[in-house]
């Protein structure tokens, strides 16, 4: 059962905080992001969100950290007047390095292709 609860607040964090960023953050360097997962721990008081974005610097990625680290407090306070739960929980912010790994392996598989075809 308690499973059950934590999957349906992971869904309902993940669809209000795009929501959020989509209409509340005017932050720019958060414009192009997408959430992809939401990791939130058994008692509900620490939730991490993992973003991708199509920024291939590196530099580029810092500023969108930089912009997410500033906006936490506000997603925080908006999230908390959104959920129904007696404690909002902390927003963590990450990048997730799946879709960088997912393209790695994508490469390699092509260049193996094409090693075939010489």
């Amino acid at each position: 059962m308690a499973k059950y609860r934590s999957e349906r607040i992971k869904q309902q964090i993940l669809r209000e905080v795009n929501d959020i960023l989509l209409k509340e953050v005017k932050d720019p360097r958060v414009q192009n992001i997408t959430l992809t997962d939401v990791e939130i721990t058994g008692d509900l008081q620490i939730a991490t969100l993992y973003y991708s974005s199509l920024n291939e610097l590196a530099s580029e990625r810092e500023s969108v950290q930089k912009g997410l680290d500033k906006a936490t407090g506000l997603i925080r306070s908006e999230l908390g007047s959104r959920l129904s739960l007696y404690r909002t929980p902390e927003v963590i912010f990450k990048r997730d390095e799946s879709i960088d790994y997912g393209n790695k392996i994508e490469e390699l598989i092509r260049q193996v292709k094409n090693e075939d075809l010489e």
